[in-house]
């Protein structure tokens, strides 16, 4: 069996949130697997994750961030921007690239919202996680598949 790698990009924007995805993720993928990076924020992680994509080390590539309403609707503009970056680096690249950014209507900076969003980042680092096999082995498929 071939040993597959796959690259964890975190924004460390609300890092104490955010890095709870990775945690999720090597529930289901050994660390051992995993090489983590870390970015200032989301913005920063289309372009980290072309860079590791090009590398050709990567089965695929997870990038996690937080992006909060900050009062000025700048949120929206940026979580969009990301989901198309990373959107565009897989299809550049041909290395899946898979989003566990999350844009809440509703957060605020207290132990309750923190709680709840640090649990739902677990959740969803383990579905990336499944995402991420999932698509390797689909991908695998297409690879082994006779020419008709």
């Amino acid at each position: 069996m071939t040993h597959t790698r796959f690259a964890f990009v975190k924004a460390q924007w609300h890092a104490d949130i955010v890095d709870r995805a990775y945690d999720g993720f090597t529930q289901t993928i050994p660390a051992a697997q995993v090489d983590v990076f870390d970015v200032p924020g989301a913005f920063e992680m289309p372009l980290m994750a072309r860079d590791l994509a090009q590398t050709g080390r990567y089965s695929a590539v997870v990038c996690a961030a937080f992006v909060v309403d900050g009062g000025i609707y700048r949120h929206d503009f940026v979580a969009q921007s990301v989901v198309d970056g990373l959107m565009r680096v897989g299809l550049d690249t041909g290395v899946p690239v898979l989003s566990v950014s999350l844009t809440p209507h509703h957060y605020h900076e207290t132990d309750h919202h923190t709680a709840i969003y640090r649990a739902h980042f677990i959740t969803k680092g383990q579905e990336a996680a499944q995402a991420a096999l999932g698509i390797v082995k689909a991908r695998a498929a297409v690879h082994r598949a006779p020419a008709a």
